[in-house]
């Protein structure tokens, strides 16, 4: 059989994304990959510099997505099918251009977790994504703010003379064009991927890359990597050199051995074969490899513990087996960027595929021997010089102009490739992809003016690279303008000068709470909790005399409602706190994550029996937070019983 590729549709029980969060994201959602310099004392010199390169201020221009909730219902999902006569692979353009599948087809296994249901949770930068697959993260420290996104997707002349299905994007934390490259040749149990990203900027830039694959997990199921050593991250924000595979008393390399969440990055020797398999109990399960640039490897595991096995319930429905993560990456650990000089690239190969081994030396003591029978058996199935020079042979065509269009990504390429004149062989953002979210900067590159918006909504979203700032900054001070470019000045750093410009537009707003939202997010930062409770409360009391009945004016209201309630439950307000709760639309108020609010709001009000029967009610935070412990820390305040199962998300042990 000839490699083949087709589009299809999957159909998933899926909750719906919902809409964005009109707020822009002047703060950045709490990512658990962070160390403070105190931690970082110690770690070899090129990790800690990495580490402190250009860390993520906030999530800018992306907007956060945390309007789904955990309804499911069945969904259809264009997707694209790559095939030979010994692998099918499954990809999904429209969710970030996830792997949702890769059969075996002479041993009927799949290769890969597969996760039956769609459902966002709260792990990607930006809020919402979802588990299974291979995933592709590119941007900074944390699962991609393209997790649930589009990505444009065609077919290019592949090297062996089929076809490839190319993915693309502009990534915009760090304004990036990357591709994914997929092929079969034509007997390959192997699948190919060719990556690349650019930096066509005058500057260098920060990158981050890791490709996560979940498998499935079992009591026998044991993560291979040619490493003595890995370092150790767990959710208690430490990172630290441990011994693999034994350490603290287990063998780590089996992921159902730990109890709680923790990452095990791979110390893998210079010049070895890059490398990280994940075997079952008889031998068999999937290989990853690459070449040398990718240069990192780990495994991520829930444990066996309460929390961990509560997020992975989570995250799919009854009855499916659990998984963990193995995981490829340009730098030896997840809280690294690499510098990308102006004008350069980074381009590797991956390749993926079934292993089988002896499973009594891969499950023995001797880890150098399990480690030994998987690398012979990978060369024997895989060489690594047929990686490399399947990786040569793909460089010249990842240049090559995409044909048949699969699917369509967002306009912001295609904004900045038009603003900047960049020239992307390969990966065309061409101009008909732009659409309303670019409309109004299209027309600040053009005349030079930011355009009033035709009717009453929430602001659109923001535009923060220092040519748009700079932009803003010389177009006619319309408050709209004022907002926007504050919004930049607060993402280069220049607090005050946000301030000053938020303070400006306030003078001819018509419309007051978006500014007011923001200086009361400035005065927090300070530390200012008296004035920012009574801005908060003023930007609620406009929005509810402003807004109008559709999704966009209930997203706001909702967004704002829970920040300004947080604010003044901070500065001592509850009685204002419920004032702002009373307006909220009564399907906002049922929803999990304002359930929870609620019982906050009566904690403060002194009502603690009252704040307890909501627990006991029961309810679901649709978009709780990785690592997020307030379920625990409300529940503890309000009595000494155990925190019951259904809140029982804690992923680190108790302090």
């Amino acid at each position: 059989m000839a490699t083949t590729v087709r589009r299809t549709v999957l159909t998933l029980p899926a909750a719906p994304l919902g809409p964005e969060n009109p707020l822009p994201a002047l703060r950045p959602l709490d990512e658990m990959h962070e160390l403070d310099d105190r931690a970082r004392e110690g770690l070899p010199r090129d990790m800690a510099r990495q580490i402190g390169y250009e860390p993520l201020r906030s999530v800018l221009p992306v907007r956060v997505l945390d309007g789904y909730g955990r309804e499911r219902t069945p969904t259809a999902f264009e997707a694209v099918v790559i095939e030979n006569d010994r692998l099918r692979a499954t990809v999904v353009p429209g969710l970030g251009g996830r792997v949702h599948s890769l059969h075996h087809k002479p041993t009927g296994r799949e290769l890969l977790y597969r996760n039956p249901v769609f459902q966002p949770a709260d792990f990607a930068l930006n809020g919402a994504w979802f588990s299974g697959g291979v995933e592709w993260n590119i941007g900074a420290t944390g699962h991609t703010t393209l997790s649930c996104a589009p990505l444009h997707a065609a077919l290019v002349p592949a090297p062996d003379g089929g076809e490839m299905v190319r993915l693309w994007e502009w990534e915009r934390l760090r304004d990036l064009p990357f591709q994914v490259d997929l092929w079969l040749p034509g007997d390959s149990d192997f699948l190919y991927v060719g990556v690349r990203i650019r930096n066509p900027h005058e500057r260098p830039a920060p990158v981050y890359w890791w490709s996560n694959i979940a498998v499935e997990e079992g009591a026998r199921t044991r993560v291979l990597a040619p490493a003595e050593e890995a370092w150790h991250f767990g959710y208690e924000r430490s990172l630290r050199r441990v011994p693999v595979p034994e350490w603290a008393g287990a063998d780590r390399t089996y992921p159902l051995r730990s109890e709680y969440p923790a990452d095990y990055f791979y110390e893998v020797p210079d010049g070895s074969r890059r490398w990280i398999a994940s075997l079952d109990g008889d031998g068999h399960g999937l290989v990853q490899t690459s070449t040398d640039l990718l240069r990192g490897r780990k495994l991520f595991l829930w444990g066996s513990g309460r929390g961990g096995r509560r997020w992975q319930q989570w995250l799919t429905e009854p009855g499916t087996p659990g998984y963990a993560e193995i995981q490829a990456g340009l730098a030896r650990t997840q809280l690294e960027h690499v510098k990308l000089e102006a004008g350069g690239e980074f381009a590797w190969l991956e390749a993926y595929g079934p292993l089988a081994a002896d499973a009594a030396t891969v499950h023995g003591t001797d880890w150098a021997a399990a480690r030994a029978e998987a690398e012979a058996r990978l060369e024997a199935a895989l060489p690594r010089a047929r990686v490399d020079a399947a990786y040569e042979n793909w460089r010249p065509y990842a240049d090559s102009e995409p044909g048949r269009r699969l699917a369509t990504g967002s306009g912001w390429g295609a904004l900045e490739v038009l603003r900047a004149g960049h020239n992307l062989p390969g990966t065309p953002f061409d101009e008909a992809a732009l659409g309303e979210p670019q409309a109004p900067w299209l027309e600040l590159y053009r005349s030079g003016s930011f355009p009033a918006p035709r009717k009453v909504i929430p602001p659109g979203p923001s535009l923060v690279a220092p040519h748009w700032r700079d932009m803003l900054e010389t177009a006619p001070a319309e408050p709209l303008t004022e907002y926007h470019l504050g919004i930049a000045q607060w993402h280069a750093g220049d607090l005050a000068q946000a301030v000053r410009s938020w303070e400006r537009g306030l003078e001819l707003a018509p419309s007051l709470w978006p500014l007011l939202r923001c200086l009361a997010v400035a005065d927090r930062h300070a530390g200012n909790v008296p004035r920012a409770a009574d801005r908060y409360m003023e930007a609620f009391d406009d929005l509810c005399q402003e807004r109008r009945d559709g999704e966009a004016w209930t997203a706001a209201t909702a967004a704002l409602g829970r920040e300004a309630i947080a604010a003044l439950l901070a500065a001592g307000r509850p009685a204002d706190a419920r004032s702002v709760w009373d307006r909220l639309h009564p399907a906002v108020q049922q929803r999990g994550r304002f359930r929870l609010v609620e019982a906050q709001l009566l904690q403060a009000e002194g009502a603690p029996d009252a704040a307890r029967a909501v627990f006991d009610a029961g309810f679901e935070v649709a978009d709780l937070r990785e690592g997020d412990e307030t379920l625990g820390e409300v529940w503890s305040a309000l009595t000494r019983d155990p925190l019951p199962e259904p809140y029982e998300y804690r992923m680190r042990p108790p302090s």
